[in-house]
């Protein structure tokens, strides 16, 4: 069975999650600015965390081109899901950041193959552990939205 005209081909599936995965890592190296400037005790891992979405950030700008595409810039902001006052909201927001990276890299995963597939299973497994350090407890599912729960939650 052919695939549809619309539906993109394998590689074109993996240029978007590659691209997509590139966006929610702009995202992140914006938001950990927003983290690191209140995490109080903490800033020492929103910088590290920081550090590495910046070195995920240029390893998926190098794997997008090398799929053949163009890398998307970041955006100038983001906007935050609410007002980061106080530290605790700035972990709040990190796991979340690592929610939606984890995301992306589950996606990146499914389209993906080789190196880049094993890459992106990395950067999952990371985002999972970061999320869970902010948070102070795991997921069931991470990367996977519509089956995260708390872990011990049933």
């Amino acid at each position: 069975m052919k695939p549809s005209p619309s539906s993109p081909s394998p590689a074109g599936r993996a240029l978007d999650a590659a691209q997509a995965a590139l966006a929610a890592e702009h995202a992140a190296v914006y938001g950990y600015g927003v983290v690191g400037a209140r995490a109080g005790e903490r800033a020492g891992e929103a910088r590290e965390a920081h550090g590495t979405h910046l070195a995920r950030r240029d390893a998926l700008a190098r794997a997008v081109r090398d799929l053949g595409g163009s890398p998307r810039p970041s955006d100038p902001a983001y906007a935050l899901p609410y007002e980061v006052r106080t530290a605790g909201d700035a972990e709040r927001l990190a796991a979340e950041v690592e929610d939606r990276v984890a995301g992306a890299y589950a996606d990146l995963v499914r389209a993906a193959d080789g190196p880049l597939r094993r890459e992106a299973a990395d950067a999952l497994s990371a985002a999972a552990v970061r999320a869970a350090r902010w948070r102070g407890g795991g997921v069931a599912f991470p990367g996977l939205a519509e089956h995260a729960r708390p872990a011990g939650n049933s």
